[in-house]
């Protein structure tokens, strides 16, 4: 019996479980297939308003002097004395003595055209003289007649007085070339190059300086199409060569020297008559006046220094202020709508600044534009809005 149970009981365990595997299987409920839910994509975005915008055209140039002359000897001699102030950059007043000559020969000039002056005087006395002579002679032995002119002389008294006359003229000359000694400053400047120094000999046409003035420095800028359109030109005219100040712009000059950001004022103050034609670009000028005055904290602008230059153009009325994050391509928007779905709009550019792009449309006020770049999103897609402030794009010229 023992046996039997022993043989069976295995059996019985086995067929169990496999009835009990059945029933599961068949009893086990059905699997369903579902489609994975995708989040809609997160977007920041900015509500806009209409503003108004203030143009600031952008450009660059180098600093140049707006009077330069070279200091040219008029005399001969050696360089006996030279300013203080005769270097590289030293500045000077109008009429400061700056060079020299020795004018010794000079002197000695003037004193022998003195003597020939005195001496030519003693002449012209003498020749009228002799021709009033001449003439009470011929009234008291000839009646009444008029006496010929060499009868009276007036030959020679005409000779003695161009003679005079041309010894005075020598004498001023040697004034002159004695004044020419001392080399003077003709405005108010500084040195941009010194050719001469203590004890040179020079002759006359000698280069002895570049000289420029320092009451205004000038910048000439580059202009494109594009920037004109917004900006005053201080354009000449024949009949009216001054620019009203009315039409000269004003402009803000920076350079960066070492780890800051320093800032000049300036103005427009003419344009030049003719487009490059290489850059296609038309070239204005910008005036810095009293560049040199003492102001702290700001160093000195340089001849041959770069400036980048934003001049003041036109104020844009009930437009648009775009960050250029927001801007797919060159002028793409992703405007969010009431369902918060996405819909792609190009806008029509009036200008392009560094950081925004300004619009006259076809936008609305209070429609929102996506921040956050979505660049393969679809038309019509269902967005998260992140932030829930009602903010413009105004930032910088906006106003």
């Amino acid at each position: 019996m023992k046996r039997i149970i022993r043989f069976f009981l295995p059996l019985l365990i086995l067929s169990g479980g496999i009835a009990i595997s059945a029933v599961l299987i068949v009893s086990r409920p059905e699997a369903t297939r579902q489609r994975p839910q995708t989040p809609p994509p997160t977007v920041e975005v900015i509500t806009l308003e209409p503003q108004s915008y203030q143009v600031q055209v952008a450009s660059r140039g180098t600093i140049s002097p707006r009077t330069e002359s070279t200091l040219v000897a008029e005399t001969t001699g050696r360089i006996v004395n030279i300013s203080d102030n005769f270097y590289n950059g030293g500045f000077f007043e109008k009429g400061d003595l700056l060079l020299q000559v020795d004018d010794r020969d000079y002197q000695n000039a003037i004193i022998i055209a003195r003597a020939e002056v005195a001496q030519r005087q003693l002449a012209l006395t003498e020749e009228q003289a002799r021709s009033d002579q001449a003439r009470r002679d011929w009234q008291q032995f000839q009646h009444q007649a008029p006496p010929p002119p060499l009868v009276v002389r007036t030959p020679q008294l005409e000779n003695a007085v161009a003679a005079l006359a041309a010894s005075q003229a020598r004498l001023r000359q040697a004034e002159l070339n004695l004044e020419r000694t001392d080399i003077r400053a003709p405005y108010a400047g500084r040195i941009l190059t010194k050719e001469v120094d203590l004890g040179q000999y020079i002759t006359t046409g000698t280069r002895l300086a570049r000289i420029y003035a320092s009451d205004a420095l000038e910048v000439r800028l580059p202009l494109s199409d594009e920037q004109l359109r917004y900006l005053t030109l201080p354009e000449e005219f024949r009949d009216r060569p001054e620019v009203p100040a009315t039409r000269q712009a004003a402009v803000t000059f920076s350079a960066r020297i070492g780890s800051e950001t320093f800032t000049w004022s300036g103005r427009l103050v003419r344009t030049e008559g003719s487009i490059d034609i290489n850059s296609r670009q038309l070239f204005v000028i910008a005036r810095i006046d009293d560049p040199y005055q003492q102001l702290e904290n700001r160093p000195q602008l340089k001849i041959g220094q770069f400036v980048e230059a934003r001049i003041l153009g036109s104020r844009l009325k009930d437009v648009y202020s775009i960050p250029r994050q927001a801007i797919h391509g060159e002028r793409t928007v992703h405007i969010i709508t009431a369902e918060n779905r996405l819909e792609r709009r190009e806008l029509d550019i009036l200008w392009r600044d560094t950081d925004y792009l300004v619009t006259s449309g076809p936008l609305r006020p209070g429609e929102q534009i996506a921040l956050t770049r979505l660049p393969f999103a679809a038309d019509g897609i269902s967005v998260r809005i992140s932030n829930n402030n009602h903010q413009d794009g105004r930032k910088g010229q906006a106003q």
